[in-house]
């Protein structure tokens, strides 16, 4: 049966900037290596640093962290940075995944204050994804990064992405001064609605004074996985699906075994206001979460069902939500039927990404 990994990475290098058009090369992000972090580089935007380019990992120790976290987080340097597509292919397919739905790196954190640094840099990012998507054999579907900063520009780049493979378009729970429900916010949803793209609400934060806290936390909990699951928490208890009844949205790589506990918060909270939820809140409201081979998936189905659950590797990356085999060892480990196991891996995914 076929599959769809709906979170999956590409690595942003310095030839992603190469794509931003001639007469905003002038905002290129700039690599810079600080003294004293030999194996470390970061992205330097607007004279401020912005986040990390990339861990300098060699095979070794990506094996070695394999083994201590107990699950594949291996990838080759030139595949997470899709530097040779042609292998990043092949590993699909040794992975058995048909499809991969590819989220951004650099824009987990905030990255432009300035609205003409902002829209040069997704510009640059976006057709740099519609050409790997146009040489991708369609098999690498991706979701298109809006500069938030200027919604008119943000309309644009959305009406370019989805002529060129985007499936989706990503925001955080946070943008800057914004949580994700806000009327700010509403242009970016009504168009979304018209093109049929879904809304890919990935961990991540877009406010940098808030982003610089939070990074205190421990593992990076705070700052970007609470941001997604009180996002989900303010869509359903704002009533955003019912002013967008066609939009569909994806809760993206905060796992999902906090399903249940926001939903009997909602269900109180929503009360004490003379509402109620519907019987299948995800399926009513068209909203989608990634989970993970370790979910309590019985226990999250009596509260999602089972056609809003996807699931993602994290492709790229090396964190906590990292399961390079995750699609193969969800079908290995016997826990779900093959009916579910199909809606999971490839039906849920296709009809939220309309692929």
């Amino acid at each position: 049966m076929p599959t769809i990994d709906a979170d999956a990475h590409v690595v942003e290098t310095e030839h992603t900037w190469d794509f931003i058009p001639r007469e905003g090369q002038k905002y290129r992000p700039l690599i810079v290596k600080p003294h004293g972090e030999a194996d470390r580089e970061y992205w330097m935007v607007d004279g401020r640093i912005r986040g990390l380019v990339r861990p300098i990992i060699n095979p070794q120790q990506f094996e070695e962290m394999s083994r201590v976290a107990g699950r594949n987080m291996a990838t080759p340097e030139a595949t997470r940075e899709m530097e040779n597509l042609d292998a990043r292919l092949d590993h699909l397919d040794e992975l058995g995944i048909d499809v991969q739905v590819v989220y951004p790196s650099i824009f987990i954190s905030p990255v432009a204050d300035k609205p003409e640094w902002d829209v040069a840099i997704c510009q640059g990012y976006n057709r740099w994804l519609a050409d790997l998507w146009k040489r991708g054999k369609n098999r690498i579907r991706w979701v298109c990064v809006p500069p938030l900063l200027d919604i008119a520009a943000a309309i644009e780049e959305m009406r370019f992405s989805k002529e060129n493979g985007a499936c989706a378009v990503f925001m955080r729970g946070i943008e800057k001064d914004r949580l994700l429900h806000d009327p700010y916010h509403y242009p970016i949803f009504a168009e979304a609605e018209r093109l049929d793209l879904a809304i890919g609400v990935h961990i991540a934060h877009g406010t940098p004074w808030l982003d610089d806290l939070l990074d205190r936390s421990f593992g990076g909990f705070w700052r970007f996985r609470m941001a997604t699951i009180g996002s989900f928490h303010s869509v359903i208890g704002t009533g955003l699906p019912q002013q967008f009844p066609k939009l569909r949205m994806a809760f993206v790589e905060a796992a999902a075994g906090w399903v249940p506990y926001v939903l009997k918060d909602l269900t109180r909270r929503l009360a004490a206001r003379g509402r109620t939820l519907p019987e299948n809140p995800l399926k009513e409201y068209r909203l989608y979460v990634t989970c993970q081979t370790d979910d309590d998936l019985e226990y999250v189905m009596q509260y999602s069902g089972e056609d809003n659950l996807v699931i993602g590797t994290d492709y790229g990356h090396s964190d906590q939500s990292t399961e390079v085999e995750a699609l193969r060892n969800l079908k290995d480990s016997g826990r779900l039927s093959d009916t579910l196991y199909n809606k999971i891996a490839y039906e849920n995914a296709k009809r939220l990404y309309a692929l």
